[in-house]
């Protein structure tokens, strides 16, 4: 019973060693791990260079923090603090949250855009490597090749019998 046992579990450990060590799932965790990296440096550009400068032209308030109170608490607290932030009036009670949900599409776009140009450019390498022809590839002849070529060129060199 033990050794049955103990052949299931390493059987198990071998499958899984197995599953582990493929390419596709060690590529598929270095994709999560730079797509979050990249995640955090798209949306500081929105965050911190884009969305300021629209902010300057809508006001001071801040473009994620644009929305509309949904019920007439919130609508009392805005009027009482006309810059509450939406962490502040979402506390309060219910808020329509345009300007987040403006911010996280523009952060979908630009994400959208920069992975469209790197599988642009992907596919325009494999496109020039499947171009470019193989180099040639020269097969020395084979050791029956060689004899029989020597044979021959000794049989040229003697005269007719």
């Amino acid at each position: 019973m033990d050794s049955q046992l103990n052949k299931n579990v390493m059987g198990f450990v071998k499958e899984f060693k197995e599953f582990a060590i493929k390419g596709n799932v060690i590529d598929l965790a270095v994709g999560v791990i730079i797509g979050g990296a990249f995640g955090k440096i798209v949306n500081s550009t929105v965050n911190d260079l884009i969305m300021p400068p629209i902010s300057i032209l809508i006001g001071n308030k801040g473009f994620v923090n644009m929305f509309v109170p949904l019920n007439e608490k919130v609508r009392t607290f805005v009027e009482a603090n006309p810059n509450a932030s939406l962490e502040e009036a979402r506390a309060v009670g219910p808020v329509f949250a345009w300007g987040n949900f403006a911010t996280e599409v523009i952060n979908f776009i630009i994400l959208a855009f920069i992975i469209f140009l790197m599988v642009k450019a992907i596919n325009t390498l494999k496109r020039k490597q499947e171009a470019s022809p193989a180099p040639d590839v020269v097969i020395p002849p084979t050791k029956e090749e060689v004899l029989l070529g020597e044979i021959r060129d000794l049989l040229k060199s003697k005269p007719n019998l």
